[in-house]
């Protein structure tokens, strides 16, 4: 039996008082980030084979269903306002389509053809690489497309959390994060989701700094479309540039759409 589904360690939830619930909900999340660690290797060969790729100019595709693809989808969504990115860099797909982030298409995942298919939609190449994302490392339909992937040599990794999944196999670089029995049986959305999410940003903040969209710990081509983030750009900028005045600094910055190109443009002068 796969251990992501394997019988909870704790008995009749119905009869728990809160305070049980969220302290034992606790004490197992708390066992995730070392499972994490333990797959720290991996995580680092899979990341150094993105970015590989990604320097060259190719883009990375995150594909899974439920849970998984939703998380792989929360996280493409966020390179772009974080690192300036253009929205095609990272991208995430996920079984039934668009409506299936927010409604569940569960019969979706076991369709072997049609992650490939929508991976050809958005015009795959042997320059792009895509990363299945599946708890249980048995989803058909991220398990075909990194079949296919194989076929048309397009590198591929993936993160599990079962050990020797056929998944990790399909996979150039597996990464398996072994979370063991969830709280509630079977429900992956809980350790198994939030390993997977650690895992994800890892990813993506590792190759964003590797691609140079970071400088110093700075995020400073995010984008400013909010008060919020022109607000943190601007006394980054003052920092940066030694500005005292922040309505100077926020003028600056607005004009130059970024806080990189407004220490550019001082460079400049």
């Amino acid at each position: 039996m796969l251990t992501t589904e394997q019988p909870s360690h704790y008995r009749h939830l119905e009869e728990m008082q809160v305070k049980e619930i969220i302290e034992y909900i606790n004490g197992e999340d708390k066992m995730v980030a070392f499972a994490v660690e333990k797959a720290l290797p991996q995580i680092e060969k899979l990341i150094e084979a993105i970015a590989d790729k990604m320097l060259a100019g190719g883009r990375l595709f995150y594909l899974g269903a439920g849970t998984s693809g939703r998380l792989g989808i929360l996280d493409a969504s966020e390179c772009p306002p974080t690192y300036g990115v253009p929205y095609d860099l990272v991208q995430g797909l996920i079984a039934g389509g668009f409506s299936a982030i927010v409604r569940a298409a569960e019969f979706a995942e076991d369709d072997t053809e049609q992650g490939w298919i929508d991976l050809k939609e958005k015009n795959i190449s042997d320059k792009d690489f895509v990363v299945g994302v599946a708890a249980s490392g048995t989803t058909p339909y991220v398990i075909g497309a990194l079949a296919h992937c194989k076929k048309n040599n397009i590198e591929t990794g993936c993160i599990t959390c079962n050990a020797g999944s056929p998944l990790a196999a399909a996979a150039d670089y597996p990464v398996e994060v072994i979370t063991g029995p969830e709280f509630v049986t079977g429900s992956t959305r809980m350790k198994a989701g939030t390993a997977q999410k650690m895992v994800l940003n890892m990813i993506s903040t590792t190759v964003m700094i590797q691609l140079g969209r970071v400088e110093d710990n700075s995020m400073v081509n995010m984008q400013l479309n909010n008060e919020k983030l022109i607000d943190r750009g601007v006394k980054m900028l003052m920092q940066q540039a030694n500005i005292k005045a922040y309505a100077e600094a926020k003028d600056l910055l607005v004009k130059e759409g970024s806080v990189k190109k407004a220490v550019q443009s001082i460079h400049k002068d």
